[in-house]
């Protein structure tokens, strides 16, 4: 079997198709096209080029996982969501049942972007810690619990939070300016506060001055 033609993409311009004995078969970006050393005229046997369709999906899902990374910051708990997720088979328009990505190229994916450090949790953490706080009052606890679920260890929240300059009585007295006028009976408002984590003490002090 012969690759018979190479042409570049309409929609990506930063991958092409690749034919072969005239019929399309598969499709790399630039970078895979010249890494594998693919030329017209290059002939392949079937597991060759079962290898080269791997090769498209990893650099079809890799793509995909680094724009989902630089969104914005994400946990690796995240991630490793994100990209078993693209094992799972779908549906196409058509309802056609599409096979998922095999787990051994999601694997590739992700041991690549740990390597490019598109996947760090000391960041992914220190940038959730700044930009909850910012966003509405939060309390340490919630914060914590957030964190956890996302994958964070222990060790690194302790860490980011202890070097944070966010406070609980600061994130409490957002919050009471926000949502006091909500909340006419007081003991549902503390109620509320302790919900979310904040300490009692620290409720009543904060409401007696408010």
């Amino acid at each position: 079997m012969k690759i018979t033609a190479i042409s570049p993409q309409i929609k990506n311009q930063n991958r092409v198709n690749v034919s072969v004995d005239g019929k399309y078969r598969l499709s790399l970006d630039f970078y895979q096209l010249f890494d594998l050393g693919i030329k017209i005229g290059r002939e392949y046997n079937e597991v060759e080029l079962t290898e080269l369709m791997q090769e498209s999906q990893f650099g079809k899902l890799y793509s995909r996982a680094l724009e989902y990374c630089l969104m914005r910051p994400h946990s690796g708990r995240e991630v490793r969501d994100y990209l078993y997720r693209k094992t799972r088979p779908t549906l196409s328009k058509t309802g056609k049942l599409i096979s998922g990505v095999l787990p051994v190229i999601t694997t590739r994916v992700y041991d690549r972007l740990l390597e490019k450090k598109y996947i760090d949790d000391i960041k992914f953490t220190r940038y959730w810690v700044e930009n909850r706080s910012i966003i509405k009052g939060i309390s340490a606890r919630k914060l914590e619990n957030e964190l956890r679920i996302k994958g964070i260890e222990s060790e690194i929240i302790s860490q980011i939070l202890s070097e944070s300059e966010r406070n609980d009585n600061e994130e409490l007295k957002k919050i009471i300016i926000k949502k006091q006028s909500r909340y006419p009976d007081t003991y549902k408002f503390i109620s509320y506060l302790s919900r979310l984590g904040f300490n009692y003490e620290d409720i009543k002090s904060e409401l007696s001055e408010s």
